[in-house]
């Protein structure tokens, strides 16, 4: 069961201030966020209309209806050969999920051909929201890891926690209503992300929970027009273990469907993640992860499904 003080535990910060970098509220708030990671691993993010242009939110959302809502037939030739890049529906493990991943949408023509094989005859609409949402996020992605960067004193670093989200993967998620509404049942398996740092948001129907690291599972409440920003497995790494990599589910109850759009920030395949020398103290830190590249380790993980993968991969 989730206690009221884990609940409240979970921070939410408001980015919607100008943050000048370097000023003393960037170096408060680089704190914050570098403390909410360590003890939690996640986050709630609020920001003004400056990071998501009004409406666009609310026509996201509305042009994610009408994806789902394509036949089965349609949805199907979305293929790929990199792992969460395909569509996924009617998964006996994850029955009430369905999603679509898409690569690289800031950084490439992806969104375009993405939505004329879905719509032959073009949808500029779900093309434009797409590609604004993806590129905000990982705007997002790139501020919250200089802030954890700024927050342990080691901006030198920077340049390198920059290639942690020089790839991207947006992903749409469908989660239908349970058969029996009057159940709760899991509609996303508990597991951390193999990624560097994932930010999510959602329609109005909450769903998503953490786990505590007392063991309990926490709802979060996702403000309407916010985020919740989620520690992955690699930046766990980099950080000699520092950071917590939240393990999180979703749970699905009552009679409406949860639509939530995810950007999963990763390195490129071939970059070596490594842990800085500033972050190993031999006495309260010493080193936990040998180098690895990030290829090899999704690769890994892809082929055993373990969700310690990264212990048993790069822990020394």
């Amino acid at each position: 069961m989730e206690s009221e003080s884990e609940i409240m535990m979970i921070p939410c910060f408001d980015f919607g201030k100008a943050l000048e970098e370097g000023s003393e509220e960037w170096k408060e708030m680089s704190k914050k966020v570098r403390e909410a990671c360590e003890s939690h691993g996640c986050f709630l993010l609020v920001c003004d209309h400056e990071i998501i242009p009004k409406g666009v939110h609310e026509q996201f959302f509305s042009n994610m209806e009408a994806l789902f809502d394509l036949p089965e037939e349609t949805k199907m030739k979305h293929i790929s050969p990199k792992p969460y890049s395909s569509y996924n529906g009617k998964s006996p493990v994850i029955p009430l999920s369905e999603t679509f991943g898409i690569d690289d949408v800031p950084l490439s023509a992806s969104a375009e051909a993405f939505t004329y094989l879905m719509w032959p005859q073009g949808n500029p609409s779900f093309c434009e929201t797409l590609k604004i949402m993806s590129l905000k996020m990982l705007e997002l992605s790139s501020l919250v890891l200089k802030m954890i960067v700024g927050g342990y004193g080691i901006q030198q670093h920077y340049v390198d926690v920059e290639k942690m989200k020089s790839s991207s993967n947006s992903r749409l998620i469908k989660y239908k209503v349970p058969e029996n509404n009057n159940d709760s049942k899991t509609a996303l398996l508990p597991h951390t992300d193999k990624n560097a740092l994932t930010i999510l948001c959602q329609n109005e129907v909450q769903g998503l929970q953490v786990l505590s690291k007392t063991g309990n599972w926490i709802e979060l409440k996702i403000p309407q027009n916010g985020f919740v920003v989620i520690v992955g497995d690699i930046l766990k790494a980099w950080s000699n273990g520092r950071l917590h990599a939240a393990t999180h589910r979703v749970v699905m109850n009552g009679n409406k469907e949860r639509y939530s759009f995810g950007l999963f920030a990763m390195p490129m395949e071939e970059m070596d993640i490594e842990v800085p020398l500033e972050l190993v103290d031999e006495k309260i830190h010493p080193l936990r992860y040998h180098p690895f590249k990030y290829g090899e380790y999704t690769s890994y993980f892809v082929s055993n499904l373990k969700e310690n993968a990264l212990e048993v991969f790069a822990g020394l």
